[in-house]
């Protein structure tokens, strides 16, 4: 008996990589839209042999080839969702800015001023 390789053991919390997520989400979308193909091809079969309950049937395939590739491309879009330990966007650390400096009344400060009216 051939001994199978042993997975290698995750060492970091990085997320996937992007190739990586984007080859599921390719393996996920043909697989659903093989299905979608197998419900025509499976409606067309049943018209011909003509099962009882032949109008549920073909609800049931029409309904798979009507819904599947609507949810095949929600699916393949979608990407895993962000978790709390890597959330999408760093947050934002409570720290105090220094306040701004005070001019004094008796200290004039120049500013540039235009004048758009003549």
């Amino acid at each position: 008996m051939k001994k199978q390789p042993e997975r290698p053991v995750l060492i970091t919390d990085a997320a996937r990589s992007q190739g990586d997520q984007l080859r599921t989400r390719q393996i996920r979308y043909v697989t659903m839209m093989g299905i979608r193909s197998l419900c025509l091809i499976l409606g067309a079969v049943l018209i011909s042999i003509q099962p009882p309950l032949l109008p549920v049937w073909l609800i049931l395939c029409a309904l798979g080839m009507v819904l599947l590739p609507w949810m095949a491309v929600l699916i393949a879009n979608d990407r895993p969702p962000k978790s709390r330990e890597n959330p999408a966007a760093p947050q934002p650390q409570h720290t105090t800015q220094p306040m701004l400096e005070k001019h004094s009344e008796e200290e004039e400060i120049q500013h540039r001023t235009i004048d758009v009216e003549p």
